[in-house]
Formats: C-alpha cells, sequence, structure tokens
C-alpha cells in the first residue's frame, strides 16, 4: 500500500521495547499458566506508581467494575448511579449484579460527571429512601472528573465511589493520580489504551483486605484446603503472567507516551483551533489530562457540516476517527432506565455526541500523517490551507 494511502488508526498499541524482555522472563523460566511473578510485579509497579496500597490485576477493566461492586455489597434491586457519557462497559456490570442503573450527565468544562446533575439525583433518591449503593464515575479521554465536588455530595449520604479511570491512566487530579480517588478505581489495558496489554486491567484501592478479597474472587473464590473447595460465587477473572510482563515493559514508557499524546494534542489544536465552529475538550483547571484521545466538537450551525460527514470524509482517505461516546441514557439496552441532565434545558451528554469526533491518536502518530488528518479537515470545512 502506498504510504499516503496507508491506514491511520485511532489508537493503536505502541510498544517500547521491553516488553520482549518480561514476556521472554515468563517463558524462560515457565510460568506460562495464568498466575506468577510477572502478575505480582506488575500490581506492585502500578500500585507505586498512581499511589494506592494495594492493586489485582484482572482480565479487563469490566471485570475489575463487576468485582468492585461485588465487594461492595451490590445486590439484585439496588441503585448504582454512572456516568452517562460513556461506553457501555462501565454500566454492564451494574446489570451483572442484578441492579438497577440510573444515568449522570457530563458537565461542560471536563466532559466526566455533573456535579449538579449528581447532586439532584441523590437528593431525589434521597427523598424516597432508595439511595444508590454506588456511584461508578468515568473519566473521559485522559481526564478525570471534579472529585471534590462529586465526593462532598457523595460523603453526605455515604455512598462509595467506583473511579472508572479506564482511559486516564497517567491523569492527574490536584495532583493525585486518577483512580486513587474513589474507594476503588480501576484501569484499563485494552489495545487502545495508553499503556497495553493486549487485554486487561486493575483494580487498585488503599484497602488492602479489599484488594485481597478481590483477588479470591477473581481466581474462582477458592478456599484454602487442599481439595479443590468453594463456599463463595467466585470468577475467572484473572491477568495472565505472560500479558502482566507486556504490561511491565508498558508501564515504563507511559510517562513517554502522555507527553507524546499530549503533543499530538497540541500540534491539532495549534493547526484546528481557529476554525470558526470548532472547540476542543477542554483541560479542567483542577488536573493534568493525558488527552490520550484528542477530542472536539463541530457545531454545524458555523461550519454548514456535521461531525458524521467529517468522520465519513476521514474514512475516504482510510483515517480513522470516532464519533464521541453515545450516551448509555440513549442506548436501547438503558432505555428506560432514569437519566438526570446537567440542567432542564441542557443534556450536555448528548449535545457533545451530536457534535463530538475523536481523532487519531497514537503515541507513535508522525507529523506526516497528522497532517493528512488536518488537510482533510481542512477540505471538507473548505478552510484554505496557509
Amino acid at each position: 500500500m502506498k504510504e499516503k494511502n496507508k491506514r491511520i488508526f485511532l489508537s493503536p498499541p505502541h510498544m517500547g521495547g521491553e516488553e520482549r524482555g518480561f514476556v521472554k522472563e515468563a517463558f524462560d523460566s515457565n510460568w506460562i499458566a495464568p498466575l506468577g511473578p510477572q502478575v505480582d510485579a506488575f500490581e506492585k509497579e502500578l500500585s507505586e506508581y498512581v499511589g494506592a496500597k494495594g492493586a489485582c490485576a484482572l482480565s479487563s477493566g469490566t471485570a475489575a467494575i463487576h468485582i468492585a461492586l461485588g465487594l461492595l455489597g451490590i445486590q439484585q434491586g439496588d441503585v448504582v448511579f454512572c456516568s452517562s457519557l460513556t461506553f457501555v462497559a462501565s454500566a454492564n456490570p451494574i446489570l451483572y449484579m442484578g441492579a438497577e442503573p440510573v444515568f449522570i450527565d457530563s458537565e461542560p468544562s471536563s466532559w466526566n460527571m455533573s456535579p449538579v446533575a449528581l447532586k439532584q439525583a441523590i437528593e431525589d433518591f434521597a427523598k424516597i429512601g432508595k439511595l444508590p449503593k454506588a456511584v461508578i464515575v468515568v473519566n473521559l479521554y485522559g481526564q478525570s472528573a471534579d472529585y471534590d465536588e462529586i465526593k462532598a455530595i457523595c460523603s453526605i449520604y455515604d455512598v462509595p465511589i467506583i473511579e472508572d479511570a479506564a482511559e486516564s491512566l497517567g491523569a492527574t487530579y490536584k495532583g493525585k493520580a486518577s483512580g486513587t480517588l474513589g474507594t476503588f478505581g480501576i484501569y484499563s489495558f485494552n489495545g487502545n489504551k495508553i499503556i497495553t496489554t493486549s487485554g486487561g486491567g486493575m483494580l487498585v484501592s488503599n484497602n488492602l483486605e479489599a484488594t485481597e478479597k478481590a483477588r479470591f474472587l477473581a481466581t474462582q473464590a477458592r478456599d484454602q484446603a487442599m481439595h479443590y473447595q468453594h463456599s463463595e460465587m467466585g470468577y475467572n477473572y484473572r491477568l495472565s503472567n505472560i500479558l502482566a510482563g507486556i504490561g511491565r515493559g508498558q508501564l515504563r514508557i507511559l510517562e513517554t507516551h502522555i507527553m507524546k499524546k499530549r503533543k499530538v494534542y497540541n500540534y491539532y489544536y495549534k493547526n484546528l483551533a481557529d476554525i470558526k465552529g470548532i472547540q476542543f475538550m477542554p483541560e479542567a483547571h483542577f488536573g493534568k489530562a493525558t488527552r490520550w484521545l484528542t477530542a472536539l466538537t463541530i457545531d454545524p450551525l458555523e461550519t454548514n457540516i456535521n461531525a458524521n460527514q467529517i468522520i465519513n470524509a476521514l474514512e475516504k482517505e482510510n483515517i480513522e476517527a470516532r464519533p464521541v461516546w453515545k450516551p448509555l441514557h440513549l442506548q436501547p439496552l438503558f432505555i428506560n432506565h432514569a437519566y438526570y441532565p446537567h440542567s432542564k434545558n441542557r443534556s450536555v451528554s448528548e449535545d457533545l455526541f451530536n457534535k463530538g469526533i475523536c481523532l487519531p491518536s497514537g503515541s507513535d502518530l508522525s507529523i506526516k500523517d497528522q497532517d493528512r488528518v488536518i488537510k482533510c479537515i481542512k477540505n471538507i470545512l473548505n478552510v484554505n490551507e496557509d
């Protein structure tokens, strides 16, 4: 395929080189079984990086949310609040537990959970005596939500927070690592994340008893006995030793990936921010974002072009771009569940879905390829090149 027509992916894996060494260690020691020294070391190194006391390596971020809900005692019929502007994996574990999801809108300054909408929702449910048993707060596109505001609301009613930091490993909130601000934090190492283990996730907490219980539940809840004995229902959720080796190598280049992702964002911003009708996802004042994905909105009233038209135009040039997440309260799966907008007259998540685009943001994206993306966007918007 000619260089000018090669596929530009949204957020492809980017290896650093050290991953092979750790995987080789796993092979050389014959630790091919699901658990082993690489898993133990990955848990230790990740928890040290984010400043959490404990960590449990799992098969996915979804598994981590599921385990966290179980650790909090969520049962059938319980209510769990969840950000609406997110991937379905944030809320599916609520259904696994037989619980009822209630969806909370975003706020404009970070695109994450709206404290205003959360406050209204929790007050309404308090009035009917059915407080949520947990709130799942999602940190979108590499940026933390406003946890001081959210925690202040939840603390009044003693509601625990699960911090879905699947997209925000490496981000900070007022100097603290994303994923360490709730009772439990979860990370994803899916192939498109800022670092990857091919597939995998991590549960972190300062409650060491809870992370130890997570390991127990995630390893089929096998009791301490010579024979196979089980007193609780468990899951086959542990990360493999080989994949943990990949994660250890990736963790060593996380800061480099963050730097490169922010550089990609800055170049897009420099070349596109002055175009009327384009607004980039803001970086909230309370933290530092990784810019895992560069996201922006297109106002069709100002550009005469909508977001889907731009995505389709990029696809014709073999460039992968994606819409912003379709809010969960609009998904057929959740259509009958309650939703609280940011205000009576504005649903921020719906507005972002209608106007939002995620641009190719790989940490190894070249300037040449980025220029291809920028040129295509300017062409469809009829913006003259300088």
